[in-house]
């Protein structure tokens, strides 16, 4: 029922939430070569001193005082390759006192949205993707990457339910309603060929008054009717050549589920999205997506695009071109 694998996990957030030595903090739940993804500009790294150096230490620098603030905590079974994946989602948040990567420090309250998926296998945690929304974080302390976006920005909140996270043994009977419903969304959105205009499409797997909480860039929006007009449909248009869904992990618990990919497709796109130039480069989206079902459809959907690695593809260096902006010095962190 997983809850060896969460208890690890759990562990492991105590473990740094805690630290005052990050390397040895991270190293106490995980395996020596632990596989390790993240967003643009971290990628990947290898073992618990690489990924303190990398990301944690820097991030807890210039973010003191910091909480994790969880709102999705879950486990599964992976239906589409190996292992137990443990996933939380929420944000973290600190006081942001000193620069990181191109931002400049607000010195103010800041919310930093994350979700990761972390492989459980021998007592360790052997590999790991974690999204954070970098963008998000940077319309915070002012500075705007992207142009005008279809949907909505704000500081994203947990559940409906207030029920998202998943630290007791929940009925497999449920997990396998959620993944069904994921599923059923999947193959009707996997080709864009389904032949129904959009909103009959997406209702038959979605609840009229859902909730898609996309990331900074394109927004947030509310009912079928929205999402269609505010980022279903622009992004449809915008895109070709898409290809087909690959995920590393897809897993479901209660009623909640998920999954992610590296990358989970590629298209290239007629211009229009977010502003840009039309261009023939074939681009990969690497994406995190966490579902809330209720009943026999979905009902909520959180959304993690690494948009700085899609645009970097397109030559677009979001970071470097924020550094000059703001005249900090900026050395990407790998």
């Amino acid at each position: 029922m997983f809850q060896n694998e969460k208890s690890i996990v759990r562990a492991h957030y105590a473990e740094l939430d805690g630290a005052r030595d990050v390397a040895a903090a991270l190293a106490v739940h995980t395996a020596d070569d632990w596989h390790w993804r993240g967003v643009h500009p971290f990628y990947e790294q290898r073992g618990a001193g690489d990924v303190a150096r990398v990301f944690w230490g820097p991030l807890r620098t210039s973010l003191t005082r910091l909480q994790r603030r969880e709102d999705i905590f879950f486990a599964g079974q992976n239906s589409v390759g190996e292992g137990v994946w443990v996933v939380s989602m929420g944000h973290l948040m600190g006081l942001f006192d000193a620069p990181w990567l191109c931002i400049r420090p607000s010195r103010k309250l800041t919310m930093l949205r994350y979700c990761e998926f972390n492989r459980v296998e021998g007592g360790k945690i052997v590999e790991t993707m974690l999204h954070i929304d970098i963008p998000h974080l940077m319309v915070q302390a002012g500075q705007m990457p992207f142009g005008p976006q279809t949907a909505a920005n704000l500081v994203q909140p947990g559940p409906l339910t207030h029920d998202g996270q998943l630290f007791d043994a929940q009925d497999p009977a449920e997990g396998e309603a959620t993944l069904a419903a994921i599923n059923a969304m999947i193959s009707d959105l996997g080709t864009w060929q389904l032949g129904l205009p959009l909103e009959e499409e997406l209702a038959r797997t979605w609840h009229d008054d859902m909730l898609w909480w996309g990331p900074t860039g394109i927004g947030a929006t509310y009912t079928i009717e929205r999402y269609a007009k505010q980022h279903s449909g622009p992004f449809r248009a915008a895109f070709y050549d898409r290809t087909g869904t690959g995920h590393v992990a897809r897993v479901a618990e209660g009623h909640y589920g998920g999954f992610f990919g590296w990358p989970n497709f590629s298209a290239k796109q007629r211009g229009g999205f977010m502003g840009l130039p039309a261009n023939d480069q074939d681009a990969e989206f690497r994406v995190i997506d966490i579902y809330r079902r209720e009943g026999d459809k979905l009902a909520e959907n959180w959304i993690f695009i690494d948009l700085l690695h899609w645009l970097a593809q397109q030559g677009d260096m979001v970071l470097d071109r924020c550094a000059a902006i703001e005249g900090l010095d900026y050395t990407p962190p790998i």
